[in-house]
């Protein structure tokens, strides 16, 4: 793809107007404290923990936002405990950090943490993406196609929040069609950790930046050759690389 074709997504700022569906996010959002979904109180206990952990993986929530339990139970509609209880969970995993009981906050990776789960996913997403090229049917290919192409329409309708969650289901969904559910549940882990932080660096990437990888992937699945995807899912972790450690760089020389 000519580089005058790439289009770069831009995080919405909260004073702006946009077209779309981007718009219409800001404006479901824009009365309440935090960026997150309705509650289904039909499933209260883990609704809360599930919809807590989307919003990390998704980069709904930013690197050191503080989360106050009140706020999010009144938010929700809820009674303070259950959201305590999910916070405490998440806290567990490592996915949020409590540093005292009114202070809770959303990592901050350092470099070397950040480098750290670099290495744990290529491991782990380049094992998923190898074995399902062995594993994969002609189904999971259109739907892993649908997934590259709503990334695709996402990114041109510079929604963020919805490039983001295809970009998401297209990594996880490698788990899935290689039939690992124990690798998954580990991916899950370290994409709550980074959700955040990805977050923040795809929005400066462009168009070949986040898709083109996806395609390699999707090309090598197709074809049942298992090193290929292993390389091409590596390939597409390593490239964003650059820019996150930027990031990271950036926030640890201010602090």
């Amino acid at each position: 793809m000519a580089a005058s074709t790439c289009k770069t997504l831009e995080i919405p700022a909260g004073n702006s107007h946009h077209s779309g569906r981007a718009s219409a996010v800001n404006e479901q959002y824009m009365s309440h404290p935090y960026p997150i979904q309705p509650l289904n109180h039909s499933y209260l206990g883990s609704g809360i923990y599930e919809l807590l952990r989307e919003s990390l993986i998704t980069g709904r929530f930013q690197p050191n936002d503080r989360l106050r339990i009140r706020d999010l139970a009144e938010q929700l509609g809820t009674s303070v405990t259950p959201v305590r209880d999910a916070i405490l969970q998440l806290a567990k995993e490592q996915a949020l950090i409590l540093k005292t009981p009114r202070d809770i906050r959303v990592p901050k990776l350092t470099v070397a943490q950040y480098a750290e789960i670099r290495s744990i996913r290529l491991a782990l997403e380049g094992l998923a993406a190898e074995t399902a090229a062995g594993l994969v049917t002609d189904a999971e290919l259109i739907d892993l196609q649908a997934c590259i192409d709503r990334n695709i329409a996402a990114i041109n309708d510079q929604d963020l929040s919805a490039a983001l969650k295809c970009n998401q289901e297209f990594h996880y969904a490698l788990t899935t069609i290689a039939r690992m559910p124990v690798l998954a549940g580990m991916l899950d882990s370290l994409w709550m950790r980074t959700g955040p932080l990805i977050a923040q660096a795809y929005a400066s990437f462009n168009e070949r930046m986040a898709i083109d990888h996806h395609w390699e992937v999707l090309d090598a699945l197709k074809r049942r050759d298992g090193p290929a995807a292993r390389a091409a899912i590596c390939c597409d972790i390593l490239d964003g690389n650059q820019k996150m450690v930027e990031y990271l760089q950036a926030g640890e020389s201010r602090a």
